[in-house]
């Protein structure tokens, strides 16, 4: 099994595995979950796939277990940043505005995380394995890029794990739902994470 953090300078080093990331996103999040999101030649992209983005992957013998997406808050790309800020400013329309207790962070040391996965192939007993090496090697590929906090949207489950993984996250603005999950966003320090 590895951890493998990609970007568009460098996912030509990495094969199939960006495209295959990307489909393993269509199929969790929009065929399993029914998310309404925008997809293409089996692939769910979005605005915030763009080449400010890292794309963190855990795989084994070529089978995507696991991923997230980075990207910094003082991301700017067209009309959009990213998605917290985005959806207060009101150009998401599946996210309240109202999805932090504060105004969204335009700070190059706090990065953003998104589409987090773990797919359903991965058994009960792999998952604390999985989950410990996605988001250790989320912290650090955030650390290595100048973060100091992570900031991003997650269903209310994953704060379970982010317990049993000793991360301090704490909520940063009220429940919501996106096509059926119950999602908050928190904020943790990724620095005292690595420690």
């Amino acid at each position: 099994m590895r951890a493998t953090t990609m970007s568009f300078g460098s996912m030509h080093q990495y094969g199939e595995l960006f495209v295959n990331y990307m489909k393993t996103r269509k199929r969790v999040f929009i065929d399993q979950l029914g998310w309404n999101l925008p997809q293409a030649d089996g692939m769910e992209f979005d605005q915030y796939d763009n080449p400010l983005s890292q794309m963190v992957v855990v795989h084994e013998y070529g089978e995507i277990l696991a991923g997230i997406r980075l990207s910094p808050t003082t991301a700017k790309v067209g009309l959009h940043s990213y998605m917290l800020r985005d959806a207060q400013l009101g150009l998401l329309e599946n996210i309240p505005r109202d999805v932090l207790f504060f105004e969204a962070p335009v700070d190059p040391t706090v990065w953003e995380a998104t589409r987090v996965f773990i797919t359903d192939s991965v058994n009960a007993s792999r998952r604390p394995e999985i989950q410990r090496i996605l988001v250790g090697t989320m912290i650090r590929t955030a650390v290595q890029h100048g973060a100091n906090s992570i900031i991003g949207i997650v269903p209310s489950i994953y704060a379970r794990w982010l317990r049993r993984l000793d991360l301090d996250a704490v909520p940063v603005g009220p429940r919501f739902a996106i096509d059926g999950t119950q999602n908050q966003a928190i904020l943790f320090n990724a620095r005292n994470a690595m420690h």
